[in-house]
């Protein structure tokens, strides 16, 4: 019965079509003279019966009175849902032309059964003897991308154990969120606080919280050169990924000024120039861009990268912020499409004094590993959007923070004090982590840091509580002390990082005292960093989590929400957890 009446319904939508074909074809030369349009997966369908455009999506079957169309992506397909059949059918009655479906009746993410979302696996850092491995080494890390991937899960009404492995990072998670840091008025590029405290979740211990801020400082840049690089690939074609893609860049077009420049490149199958450089100011062009930006067929990201890399040297801007901001769900199917080829990739890129910013979209297929990998390789950082207000938020109220650097290959080293400390256990930057002779070694990458923009670091810690630092080893028996061992010195603090435009690190130290004595009662920073940490922890199944429980884990974020809109958020989420 299901296919007779398909059969019927396709006859009334040719006949409908042809009726209508001539303003069909109006319409869609008018778009592509400079008007808006919007590419859905509806209106390449109907374009398809109509004997239209060719798309790289195919009509399927029907089922319970709407359209599936397939979308190639990596590993499996992906479906968008359209108008039911009746109502295409009626809308066409009446005169409405295919490009006019294709833009009113956007298509919807329709989530499948299955999931190919990819991330990379998390090797949780153990305990260390600071008798045998006295400094902690590793590339700072101000990506946010794992929190607002977590709120998506948690909207999208996951529990705990729907949670991917690997999925959440406990220095993004950390890293989201503003942490009071008092500037000092010397010389020095960074400024830092720390606290400490007994350890919430293994009261033996201790807490360690140490935030790194780069100070605020004027480089005159003479302008930003952005080239904004966009996948429109068939995976793309939904609410929660082109179309917030677009209205994504909208905004930070708006922020610009005519000292700016703006390229688009944009790429699927193949890569292709949208907008070939021009001027920032000039907003409504660069609306017009964007509008015209249709979503189908493979995804070339290598090739897009490289088309997007060339397009910003072309431009570069001596003294300005040349910067590619790529907009992706990381599902790359065509060119280079493992994680270890497109890092090899971006690697090359970024010797050409191009920053990175990478933001992840939408959900079902969407591949962390990939976008996080480029971030981390490509003089980058890495946020998740998962909403307007997030895109917002990292493209205009953080907008220095996010795309102007001022510190890159940016290493931290602690050395602790054998006299205080006997152990430590650095918490998340697995994937940061180097080695100690890599600290002074200039060909070594780190992180990049932006104007303003802090990076939290924490430490679960092991009290010396008698000082002897005597080793069991066979050879370390007996270890002379240095003055400053016998000091209240709890840790040096080593930063070294380069000119954004320099090959030359520059090296910072700072002292951090051991505390008289160790309190139970936290500051709201640490508190709340201490809630974040438990949840992390619990998420991730660690093994060091102690008596870590959800409800701890939401009394201590609760108790340093601060009346901070972001942590009342979180706090708010945890409730909802199970």
């Amino acid at each position: 019965m299901l296919r007779k009446k398909f059969i019927a319904l396709i006859c009334i939508v040719g006949l409908s079509f042809s009726l209508t074909a001539c303003g069909a074809a109006e319409k869609t030369a008018a778009d592509a003279s400079g008007g808006s349009s919007k590419s859905t997966n509806s209106g390449s369908f109907l374009q398809n019966l109509a004997g239209g455009s060719k798309t790289d999506s195919a009509p399927a079957e029907v089922d319970g009175g709407y359209f599936y169309t397939e979308a190639e992506t990596n590993d499996a397909p992906s479906y968008y849902v359209s108008e039911s059949m009746e109502s295409v059918a009626a809308d066409m009655a009446v005169g409405s032309s295919s490009a006019d479906l294709a833009y009113t009746n956007e298509a919807e993410y329709y989530e499948p059964d299955f999931n190919t979302e990819e991330y990379n696996y998390i090797k949780e850092n153990s305990f260390l003897k600071v008798a045998t491995s006295p400094l902690s080494t590793f590339a700072a890390d101000v990506d946010t991308g794992s929190y607002t991937n977590f709120r998506r899960m948690i909207n999208d009404n996951y529990s705990l154990s729907q949670i991917p492995s690997g999925a959440i990072r406990a220095e993004e998670m950390i890293n989201y969120f503003n942490y009071e840091v008092k500037e000092t008025r010397d010389n020095k590029r960074f400024a830092v606080s720390y606290e400490t405290g007994v350890c919430p979740w293994n009261e033996d211990n201790d807490l360690l919280m140490m935030t790194v801020k780069a100070k605020d400082v004027d480089l005159e840049y003479v302008g930003n050169n952005f080239v904004f690089l966009i996948d429109s690939s068939g995976s793309m074609s939904s609410n929660d990924k082109g179309a917030l893609a677009i209205r994504s860049f909208k905004l930070l077009a708006e922020t610009l000024t005519e000292d700016d420049r703006v390229s688009i490149v944009t790429y699927s199958g193949s890569s292709r120039v949208v907008l070939d450089s021009c001027d920032g100011d000039n907003y409504r062009k660069i609306c017009k861009a964007l509008d015209s930006i249709q979503f189908g067929g493979g995804t070339n990201g290598s090739g897009g990268i490289t088309a997007a890399y060339e397009l910003a040297d072309e431009n570069f801007m001596e003294g300005g912020n040349n910067r590619v901001i790529i907009a992706s769900d990381g599902d790359m199917n065509l060119g280079i499409t493992s994680t270890g080829g497109l890092t090899e990739l971006i690697s090359e890129k970024k010797e050409s004094g191009v920053f990175l910013t990478v933001l992840g979209y939408g959900t079902g297929n969407y591949s962390d590993a990939n976008m996080e990998s480029l971030a981390d390789c490509g003089n980058g950082n890495y946020h998740y959007i998962d909403c307007i207000e997030e895109a917002e938020r990292v493209l205009v109220d953080q907008l220095k923070q996010t795309t102007v650097t001022v510190a890159k290959d940016v290493k931290l080293q602690v050395e602790f004090n054998p006299t205080k400390v006997s152990e430590y256990r650095l918490i998340g930057y697995e994937n940061r982590t180097m080695a100690a002779e890599d600290f002074e070694d200039d060909t070594k990458d780190g992180g990049e840091t932006g104007a303003g923009q802090t990076v939290t670091v924490v430490y679960e810690l092991v009290r010396n509580k008698d000082g002897n630092t005597g080793s069991d080893l066979k050879y370390q028996t007996d270890r002379e002390l240095t003055d400053a061992a016998l000091s209240n010195e709890l840790l040096t603090l080593s930063i070294r990082y380069k000119e954004p435009d320099g090959r030359r690190s520059v090296e910072e130290n700072f002292d951090i005292i051991a505390p008289a004595k160790i309190s139970y009662n936290l500051s709201e920073d640490l508190s709340f960093v201490a809630g974040v940490v438990e949840l992390t922890m619990i998420i991730n199944n660690s093994q060091y989590m102690g008596d870590a429980t959800l409800d701890s884990a939401y009394r201590l974020v609760k108790n340093g929400t601060a009346d901070d809109e972001a942590r009342e958020e979180l706090a708010k989420m945890m409730r909802s957890l199970r």
